[in-house]
């Protein structure tokens, strides 16, 4: 059950100016750019990155280039950082750079630019052993000691990147930051400066944009929106490729699409082996190689699962025999580095509560953590950083390192401090719902209508409506184990019936045929045989 907030409680004549307003969308300016945005009102200014920072950047790149210098796009492992690199490394490689990308391994030399990272490309064999330059992709904004040790080694760094920066900033030879975009968002407009090109790589955006969890709001939903119908047109072999594997039709790629399908397919390589190959799939233009590594990504990806499921039932049993703070903290020498993050995410979902997942090693333990709505997880975290040997990331979810000798006393300090930081009204699951609704009121044209709204996900949700004494007309269990709730639910007043899917609701269900109930839902348009007709998807029943 779930505490229901209704948004408008006032007597609805105009639906999509209400879902608006919701959304604290209100002047004309912001109506017209939401409800018809434009991509050349996506600028560096208008997303908060510095122009005096990128013009730094781009006249060092443009010198690298001209002078033949080895410039290395140093990604990250997940979705972000690996599409991110794809841009940056595709785009200089165009303007005749000599760019090698490199993504470093989670396990061998952790997150973001690092000492060893950069020791690894100097011993490369390749001519990448003299780098002069080194571009950051999805990270560096807290690489302090590493783009010391580059400039120590005549190596300049230009930091790009979206995360919470700390106090102090690197000394790099260029910060080109905000934390409005994903890292993939602030790479491509770095691109786009550099090549002014006519929006290239907005499918990769669009993929990075949704993965990472950023607010669909301003320049991400637009991006979004135009990257989204570049991705259902996509002439990349390799994400042609890992759409065959994922059984998935370009054209009815959506949000859920690659939130729940293809973003899991490319992360697993990082979570579990090595991240280079997801960068090659994205990257080949040669078909039988893009064949294989999507047949990879999908096994790897089955396997990240299976290790994600042991670990978070271990860590949920863990939990139910001693968490009993406002924090939930949980430490395991079996735990892989690579899913942590995962975990934590099950934790929060299974319990509400902000939750640290440590996977102990013999010196290092690594942690994830994610969070709840309003509880800011990085700051909290950086409360104890004279423990930590570095931390990382965003308001509701973030990482670090930790001598594995202060791991018990790092664990009292974060749960003392969850105690008196954390509020106790903030644990309750909250369902915002838009507004009160009569069934009558769910028609195509509604749909429609609510569809300009889209793409919905973080900052954006779909709207959600509640309808008050509806009755059940008919009941059953559903899918597998009957997990789920298949309902029709009647207005008493119209006697306008509609279908009704309660996902995850079967086994707590104690709904009987004739029983009145008040419903949340989201409207939702269920295709069949080439037929279409509206359904609820219901949220809560009370």
């Amino acid at each position: 059950m779930k505490k229901w907030k209704i948004l408008n409680q006032s007597r609805i004549k105009d639906i999509k100016k209400v879902l608006l307003e919701n959304r604290q969308i209100k002047t004309k300016e912001e109506i017209e750019e939401f409800l018809d945005p434009k991509l050349n009102k996506v600028t560096a200014e208008s997303v908060g990155i510095d122009k005096r920072e990128l013009v730094k950047a781009i006249n060092r790149i443009k010198t690298a280039i001209k002078n033949k210098e080895r410039i290395v796009v140093f990604g990250d492992y997940d979705v972000d950082g690996i599409c991110g690199t794809a841009i940056l490394w595709e785009t200089l490689n165009s303007l005749g750079a000599e760019v090698m990308p490199y993504i470093p391994h989670r396990v061998d030399e952790g997150y973001g630019l690092s000492i060893r990272g950069i020791e690894n490309i100097k011993n490369q064999k390749s001519n990448l052993k003299n780098v002069e330059l080194i571009i950051t992709v999805d990270n560096g904004i807290v690489a302090n000691e590493a783009v010391k040790f580059a400039n120590e080694q005549s190596i300049d760094v230009i930091v790009t990147d979206h995360h919470v920066p700390s106090k102090v900033l690197p000394k790099a030879l260029a910060i080109v930051h905000t934390t409005k975009l994903c890292g993939t968002g602030v790479a491509y407009m770095l691109a786009q400066e550099l090549k002014m090109e006519n929006f290239e790589h907005l499918e990769l955006v669009a993929l990075a944009t949704v993965a990472d969890l950023v607010p669909l709001v301003g320049a991400n939903r637009t991006l979004l929106k135009f990257g989204l119908e570049k991705l259902k047109q996509t002439k990349r072999i390799g994400l042609l490729e890992l759409f065959k594997e994922a059984v998935l039709d370009p054209l009815k790629i959506d949000v859920y699409a690659i939130g729940h399908i293809i973003a899991p397919r490319i992360n697993a390589m990082g979570r579990l082996e090595y991240a280079m190959d997801s960068l090659r799939l994205i990257c080949t233009k040669n078909k039988d190689k893009a064949k294989v590594l999507a047949l990879k990504l999908g096994s790897t990806n089955k396997e990240r699962q299976q290790v994600t499921i042991e670990a978070s039932e271990h860590a949920i049993l863990n939990v139910r025999k001693g968490g009993k703070g406002k924090l939930l903290f949980v430490a395991n020498e079996e735990y892989q580095q690579g899913v942590i993050g995962l975990v934590a995410g099950k934790l929060v979902e299974e319990f509400y509560k902000p939750a640290i997942v440590i996977s102990k090693g013999e010196k290092f333990s690594k942690a994830s953590a994610r969070s709840i709505s309003g509880f800011n997880i990085i700051e909290f975290i950086r409360k104890s950083s004279d423990l930590l040997v570095d931390a990382g990331g965003h308001p509701m979810a973030a990482g670090f390192t930790v001598e594995t000798s202060k791991l018990i006393v790092l664990e009292k300090r974060l749960r003392e401090l969850g105690e008196k930081d954390i509020d106790i009204n903030s644990l309750i699951r909250t369902l915002k719902i838009d507004c009160e609704l009569p069934l009558s009121s769910v028609t195509g044209d509604l749909y429609d209508s609510i569809q300009k709204l889209s793409p919905f996900g973080m900052g954006n949700p779909e709207p959600t409506f509640m309808s008050k004494n509806v009755i059940i007309e008919d009941i059953r269990l559903v899918g597998m184990d009957g997990k789920h709730i298949k309902l029709k639910i009647k207005d008493q007043k119209s006697n306008i019936a509609l279908d009704g899917i309660g996902f995850g609701m079967g086994e707590s269900s104690k709904l009987h045929i004739g029983d009145k109930v008040d419903i949340a839902y989201t409207i939702d348009e269920n295709e069949w045989l080439g037929s279409k007709r509206l359904q609820l998807k219901i949220k809560d029943l009370k």
